[in-house]
């Protein structure tokens, strides 16, 4: 019998591991309940209750296959071994099959899993299926782990010309086993369930997940480029949380995007372009995992940057977190966090850079807030961006490019309409002042909005003045540049 041990990839469709071990025979499958491993890892209750109704969906699925789906709990990874090996020896397993996840826990969970399963004559098979391209095969002409995206897209690009990932089929109906599927917990002690509305912003299944992608792909890629960065705009596809979990995959969605642009990569429709052009940024936040541990070990990608003094700010920091800071659309992007579970992609940059640069706090500390409150929390993704918003990471944006609020503001939501509907309490300013309400020096109908906290010309000065003062600067070999 074959056991498929379930983690990020909640699918029945193209699911390289369900495939390849229901090919080999009788299959059951296992989920492992983790919440102690969870709460080190930040990940967010909106995004555990995500797992939970998903693999709920699932477990429906795979029963009309005759598949059993059961949970199991390991608290902590440590656990996972043990837990796993007793399930084999009870179902008489003869391999385990999973698809490969990527971070230092995650490998060495799995790395210990497979010895103590091997010890015990039990096979443990692992597959690429979450990433188009295995980490470690998409390198440098000098064997290293590439650096700058678009040098990486480019070797991804000839890679995809030269051959296309296939879509697995899944898996078909089997005789039915004496076993009985587990009834999927409805919440897990420690993780709040969310509100009714945000759990309706995400509907769970892969029947939901597919329609999202088609319609993002039948009306919307066409505009993607153009309208991706204006956070009043449905201008994206609202998939990251289904690709978070594993609900669809990334070459279901790249299948898709290519379909939809007579299957070109490079040329043709400019929106299919950059959307392909994003799952390949996922793709190499992914690569730098493997290739550059340090950076899920709560460090620095340029390691220079570890001597950068940032403030210890706390009020400020809680300003931040709670959308107090007086600045409108860096409250009314906290607030869609705090709300939905997400944010907006454009804004992410925007509030990343806003903490990092203007107050000059710890990219750590919003790294960890968003990992908290995140649907869609990706280590490699969240890590990745909040390293490029706050210059210590790979292929950042350089220290002296420090976005605005106001600006970006006034160019991407110049109606205020998104501002107006996180920050009702600015509804009845005009479109000019509802970008910086400051600038009315508290009139009536905005006195219960706060003051910005901090002065946005000197503190990007105070900035770089702190990214000019780094040690290492001047033998940083040009990194800032």
């Amino acid at each position: 019998m074959q056991l498929i041990w379930l983690r990020s990839d909640l699918r029945l469709h193209d699911n390289t591991a369900l495939s390849a071990a229901a090919a080999r025979g009788p299959s059951v499958v296992v989920y492992l309940l983790s919440p102690q491993q969870w709460r080190q890892h930040d990940d967010a209750p909106c995004k555990v209750d995500f797992w939970l109704r998903n693999l709920g969906e699932l477990s429906q699925a795979l029963g009309e296959l005759n598949i059993p789906l059961l949970i199991r709990t390991a608290s902590h990874w440590d656990e996972a071994p043990k837990v796993l090996l007793d399930l084999c020896l009870q179902l008489k397993i003869s391999a385990v099959h999973v698809n490969e996840e990527y971070g230092i826990h995650e490998s060495r969970r799995d790395a210990a899993v497979a010895e103590l399963l091997d010890s015990n004559g039990i096979t443990f098979h692992s597959y690429l299926d979450q990433l188009l391209f295995k980490p470690g095969t998409v390198l440098t002409k000098t064997g290293t782990y590439f650096q700058v995206f678009s040098q990486f897209r480019k070797v991804c690009y000839e890679r995809l010309h030269r051959s296309l990932p296939s879509l697995v089929n899944a898996p078909i109906a089997q005789s039915r086993l004496h076993i009985a599927s587990d009834k999927i917990p409805s919440s897990i002690e420690g993780f709040d369930t969310p509100s009714e509305t945000l759990r309706a912003l995400w509907p769970a299944g892969e029947a939901e997940a597919r329609r999202r992608l088609e319609t993002f792909a039948d009306a919307q890629i066409d505009y993607y480029k153009n309208e991706r960065d204006f956070p009043a705009k449905p201008g994206t596809s609202q998939l990251s949380a289904y690709i978070a979990a594993g609900v669809i995959s990334p070459r279901q969605c790249l299948h898709t995007a290519l379909q939809s642009n007579q299957g070109e990569f490079e040329s043709g429709k400019v929106g299919a372009v950059t959307w392909i052009n994003e799952l390949l940024w996922r793709e190499f936040y992914k690569h730098i995992l493997v290739g550059y541990p340090r950076v899920s070990r709560h460090r620095a990608f340029r390691p220079e940057t570890e001597a950068l003094a940032w403030r210890d700010a706390p009020e400020e920091l809680l300003a931040w977190q709670q959308a107090r800071t007086g600045l409108p659309i860096i409250d009314a992007a906290m607030r869609q966090l705090l709300e939905t579970g997400w944010m907006h992609n454009r804004l992410r940059m925007v509030v990343a850079m806003f903490l990092t640069k203007n107050l000059l706090i710890d990219w750590r500390e919003g790294e960890r807030f968003f990992m908290r409150h995140l649907i869609d929390g990706d280590l490699a993704a969240n890590n990745g961006g909040w390293q490029w918003s706050s210059s210590t990471g790979t292929d950042s944006a350089p220290y002296f490019r420090i976005f605005n609020p106001l600006s970006q503001s006034e160019k991407f939501d110049s109606e205020g309409l998104f501002i107006k509907h996180w920050l009702p309490e600015l509804a009845g300013l005009n479109k000019k002042d509802v970008h910086n309400p400051a600038n009315l020096g508290g009139l009536f109908g905005v006195a219960d909005y706060p003051s910005p906290i901090v002065n946005l010309s000197t503190s990007r000065a105070r900035a770089l003045a702190a990214f000019k003062n780094l040690p290492s600067r001047q033998n940083a070999g040009g990194a800032y540049e």
